[in-house]
């Protein structure tokens, strides 16, 4: 029975946005949490789903956002205000859901992610209606 990688992705947006919650803004400049806050994001995405779908423009562009929105994230300040920083983290949210988004609209399946069980490569990662 082939792995669900649609089931997968979902997984890997939920550690994504799980991620963004968890993040605290800090207010020293040297903060280790605030130089990993991107790549923990995009983590789980690289991780599983990255290598099992074919590389499209559309799915790297939404990563871009993802990543550049976790560095605006983890570059504020506790004097920026509370708004600021909540701002920055439901943008950072929306991007991941827009990646999700792009994987599951423009996503298939590659030859590693067939070798991973996700079903025949070039079989788009949802159904199109």
């Amino acid at each position: 029975m082939d792995a669900d990688l649609a089931e997968t992705l979902r997984r890997a947006a939920a550690a994504g946005r799980w991620h963004a919650q968890a993040f605290v803004v800090q207010t020293f400049v040297d903060q280790v949490g605030a130089d990993a806050l991107p790549w923990s994001v995009v983590a789980a995405f690289d991780a599983e789903i990255r290598g099992s779908v074919e590389r499209d423009r559309r799915i790297e562009d939404e990563r871009d956002r993802v990543l550049i929105a976790a560095v605006k994230l983890a570059d504020g300040r506790p004097e920026d205000g509370a708004e600021a920083i909540e701002t920055a983290r439901a943008h950072l949210i929306a991007a991941i859901d827009y990646l999700e988004q792009a994987v599951l609209r423009f996503g298939v399946v590659s030859r590693a992610g067939a070798k991973h069980g996700f079903g025949p490569a070039g079989r788009p990662v949802a159904a199109r209606s």
